[in-house]
């Protein structure tokens, strides 16, 4: 390979980017916690063995007058969103410019703004479900509202801005279009590798930011920026990643390309570039080096939007389901009568209503703000994402080659223009988003384990002194030996246990008898693996599935009790769906049990290493490579833009 080819030139490393090794770059992630939390968590119990059905059982009830004035707003969204042409979003790649000028009209930028800044103050709750109707339309549009009210410049603002930003910046959210930017083209999910800079320009006036930025959702039509930058330390400044509010036409921001996607065909993603941008000190949110701690903890519950993304498309697809397995028939007989059908069916169903609990719960506690929500809202992005992508798949495969026939060659033909391959690509992207399901179960796993390291951290450190190790042994003698005991016997080896929900309450005995089957497998990896845990991420990430599947049949049975008991007309359906979901859950659960140590991770490591060392090079001959010349990651040095701005205003 000569010193002229592109690909070598990417990989050469870059003399701007800071040196960061593994070592460093899990300390910037680990800085960036939010740290324990005071407030009771039913996950975090959970993973401990505990099943605190206390936290989730009764559901929390809305306010009155919120869900009122929800449930009013809900009604206009929706007649509105029946007019909707979904399919010129998909021909056209775009938003029409009078579906957001409607969208605004209603009030649907300003969903999660508190009244007094001119929002509609809807709860967590309502603004999922407004979430979901609108996404099952377009989820594109759904992307839009979330991008812009999730993790846009509304949610930081309202928990980290000062009253002076909170006056200035939300009222204009309710009309105009917000972006956040944090990825950079050579940083995901590792922000210690940030490159973006944001220099104090030395006048006390502000910082001058110069950077690039990739996949900005809503970035190319954003009136307003949350930019995530690097100020360097020095006399009077802490430095550290910093978070700012920038005006999305500023001197010296230029949108240079518009990226398209394989789904999602509608969204307003870019590349942007900063060039000598100034931004005042009064745009700051929070102080130097906090940026990460504030993105995190706006996505806690900035995740419930993918999950209530997802929930729509379950919904639709359950419909579609049902119509089509009851109207097609094949050998004599409707295919959904077909039991190789019916399992799709049935999962497709089932999953739904899950889904639709797990959001609604995290939802109600998050407005209810007297439970640490992080490990629920990470679990219903991860599991929702992870089961919403196969329940599309199920519904293509289902509907057979007609599933995969877009809807428009569907209509040509008169047929209904069923849009299931459109909902298989729309849906991918979820498992990405807001942190991949690799990123998701390392971040779950690391809550979950948040006790132990709490008590026995320094017994694994490598790099711990010898004092500070004594000091957590003696520490982690006294906590093991008064919760070790607790996980050998529980409620749910009681005939008798959880009687009040009926013919549910085997299942949340097996729930209660698995989580502590589940923290003493944790505890015995613990033991096993010592300082070597963090790298076994396949056995973390089967934990932290089981404590998903866990979750998802508490909530379920929580939900379907509640629903039996409010909703009389719909009879004993919901019981019998959350008993179909938990059966299914079950055998998932025993699976993932069984592969905390029957796998094959090891030789799947070592393989890996060996394909990457290019020993099975000969495997690929015979196949021509279609893709087009570049390099792998395009190089994105700081400096003035030599494209055309593609910024534009949006309705």
């Amino acid at each position: 390979m000569s010193a002229a080819d592109p690909e070598a030139r990417a990989q050469t490393p870059d003399p701007t980017a800071p040196e960061i090794d593994e070592r460093r770059a899990r300390a910037v992630a680990e800085q960036a916690r939010e740290g324990t939390s005071d407030l009771p968590g039913f996950a975090k119990e959970l993973y401990l063995g505990r099943l605190r059905l206390d936290l989730i059982h009764p559901m929390p009830v809305p306010d009155r007058e919120d869900d009122e004035r929800g449930e009013a707003f809900l009604a206009r969204l929706h007649d509105f969103c029946e007019g909707i042409d979904a399919q010129r979003i998909e021909r056209e790649e775009r938003i029409p410019d009078e579906v957001v000028a409607g969208l605004r009209e209603l009030g649907a930028l300003g969903m999660k703004i508190p009244a007094e800044y001119g929002g509609l103050g809807l709860s967590q709750v309502h603004y999922n479900r407004a979430l979901t109707l609108v996404g099952s339309v377009s989820p594109a549009i759904g992307a839009l509202l979330s991008a812009h009210q999730s993790i846009g410049v509304p949610q930081p603002v309202s928990m980290f801005g000062t009253p002076a930003q909170k006056r200035e910046f939300l009222p204009r959210c309710t009309r105009e279009i917000s972006a956040f930017l944090l990825t950079e083209p050579d940083v995901g999910s590792d922000p210690a590798r940030l490159r973006t800079t944001a220099v104090p320009t030395g006048d006390g006036g502000g910082y001058r930011i110069d950077g690039v930025k990739l996949w900005t959702t809503n970035g190319v039509v954003a009136d307003l920026l949350v930019v995530m930058a690097r100020v360097p330390e020095g006399p009077g400044h802490r430095g550290g990643i910093t978070a700012f509010v920038v005006e999305g036409d500023a001197p010296g921001i230029t949108v240079e390309r518009r990226n398209r996607f394989m789904g999602l065909r509608g969204i307003e993603n870019g590349l942007t570039r900063l060039h000598d941008v100034r931004v005042p000190v009064a745009n700051r949110i929070g102080e130097e080096g906090q940026g990460l701690r504030i993105a995190l903890s706006t996505l806690n519950t900035g995740r419930l939007s993918l999950p209530a993304l997802c929930v729509g498309a379950g919904k639709w697809a359950t419909k579609i389901a049902r119509e089509w397995s009851r109207e097609r028939v094949q050998w004599g007989r409707p295919v959904g009568k077909h039991e190789e059908v019916a399992k799709k069916i049935s999962y497709i169903a089932a999953t739904t209503y899950a889904m639709e609990a797990m959001l609604d719960l995290a939802s109600r506690m998050a407005d209810e703000k007297r439970k640490d929500i992080r490990i629920e809202a990470a679990i219903a992005k991860l599991w929702a994402s992870e089961h919403a992508y196969r329940i599309a798949d199920e519904l293509i495969q289902i509907r057979g080659g007609r599933g995969f026939e877009t809807a428009e060659s569907l209509a040509a033909r008169g047929e209904r223009g069923i849009p299931a391959e459109q909902l298989l690509r729309d849906l991918r992207i979820n498992r990405i988003f807001e942190g991949s399901t690799e990123i998701m179960h390392l971040l779950i796993a690391r809550e979950a384990v948040d006790a132990h390291l709490a008590v026995a951290g320094d017994i694994i450190d490598p790099d711990a002194d010898r004092a500070a190790k004594a000091r957590a042994l003696t520490k982690a003698t006294g906590f093991y030996a008064s919760w070790l005991p607790t996980l050998a016997v529980g409620r749910g080896q009681l005939p008798s246990a959880y009687v009040e929900f009926g013919p549910l309450a085997g299942h949340l005995r097996y729930v209660e008898r698995t989580a502590r089957r589940l923290a003493r497998s944790t505890f015995y990896g613990m033991t096993r693996w010592q300082g070597k845990m963090e790298v076994k991420q396949g056995f973390l990430g089967r934990v932290v599935d089981i404590g998903a599947e866990l979750f998802a049949m508490s909530a379920v049975v929580v939900r379907a009790r509640y629903d039996a008991d409010t909703r009389p007309e719909r009879g004993s359906t919901p019981l019998e769906l959350a008993d179909v979901f938990c059966r299914q859950s079950r055998l998932r659960v025993e699976a993932l049990l069984e592969g905390l140590w029957s796998n094959t991770d090891d030789v799947d490591g070592k393989l890996a290493r060996r394909v990457m060392d290019d020993s099975y090079t000969w495997l690929e001959e015979g196949v021509v490579d279609p893709s087009l010349p570049g390099p792998l990651i395009a190089p994105a040095e700081p400096g003035p833009s030599k494209e055309k701005n593609l910024h534009r205003k949006m309705g």
